[in-house]
């Protein structure tokens, strides 16, 4: 099993995401207008403020001061603190607050796919992430068709590799907006 993903960093970060399913849904969850060190951090800086990040925590906690503490979790604290807050409650209602769950209770791909789509801000893109790196990192089955064909952060399997993939990551926004060019 992996002990480290090298999202951010912070090696006890990168441990925590890698040994805590709701450590990593979390760092999906944060994900968004940000960069992925800054997201994948975020479940470490919550843990530390809270004493805890497991989900009935998350759910029943005021998580926006906890995340407008400076120095701020996320550049949007009261939309990913709203954000978090639905996604651990959905782990908690669904899984019994099991983030593993939701895809160790996934027999194939399609399931998979339903079961990450039905968590709060969870959209195509970061379906494709995290299957891949459930895929490629942790040896998911049920996620193998759910990697895309371009880089994923399940590519990242060192440091370096973090920055390679963040330099194909702009290449591959900049080639996709020249193909669609915004009206």
């Amino acid at each position: 099993m992996v002990d480290r993903l090298y999202f951010t960093d912070s090696d006890e970060a990168n441990a925590l995401i890698a040994t805590e399913p709701m450590a990593l849904l979390i760092g999906f969850a944060l994900d968004q207008q940000v960069s992925v060190q800054k997201a994948f951090a975020g479940p470490l800086a919550l843990r530390e403020r809270l004493g805890a990040i497991d989900a009935e925590t998350l759910a029943t906690s005021d998580l926006e001061p906890v995340f407008r503490a400076k120095p701020a979790i996320h550049r949007f604290p009261g939309a990913m603190a709203r954000r978090v807050q639905e996604l651990s409650i959905h782990v908690r209602d669904h899984y019994g607050g099991d983030a593993a769950r939701v895809w160790s209770d996934a027999g194939d791909t399609e399931r998979l796919r339903a079961n990450l789509a039905a968590l709060p801000g969870f959209g195509e893109m970061k379906i494709k992430a995290l299957g891949s790196v459930l895929a490629k990192r942790f040896d998911v089955d049920a996620a193998r068709g759910l990697v895309p064909s371009h880089p994923t952060l399940g590519d990242v399997d060192s440091a370096q590799a973090l920055l390679d993939y963040q330099a194909a990551k702009r290449a591959h926004k900049s080639e996709w907006m020249r193909e669609h060019p915004r009206a």
